[in-house]
């Protein structure tokens, strides 16, 4: 069983879909990301919101999307996220994955259950 400081949330992203549905992180941040077992080639970005209602694409001060890499986001792989990203992701309250970039989006073959890992802040 999971401390009560730590649980785990999924983010579907429907077949033949990019975006997932939202996770409320209340007071969480994600720690790491669990992969499913199958997953079309793609880097993973982000949207988020602080209200659940309007999403925009994450992007750092430097108008950087942030981003996990495609040959970092395969399938069974669990990725514990490095400081940097964890402080980027960590304001954010509603979340939602994206399988690609915001240019160039990547429709999964089959609907994906990715697992975040928050950990309360």
């Amino acid at each position: 069983m999971l401390s009560p400081t730590r649980r785990v949330a999924t983010a579907t992203i429907a077949a033949s879909g990019s975006v997932s549905a939202a996770v409320d992180l209340e007071t969480e941040s994600i720690v790491a990301i669990q992969m499913p077992a199958a997953w079309t080639t793609a880097a993973i970005t982000f949207q988020g919101s602080n209200d659940g209602v309007t999403y925009n694409d994450l992007y750092d001060s430097d108008g950087t999307e942030v981003t996990i890499a495609s040959d970092d986001a395969v399938a069974a792989r669990f990725i514990v996220l490095t400081a940097a990203l964890w402080q980027l992701l960590k304001p954010v309250r509603y979340m939602k994955i994206r399988s690609g970039v915001t240019a160039t989006p990547v429709a999964q073959a089959a609907e994906r259950a990715v697992k975040l890992i928050l950990r309360q802040v």
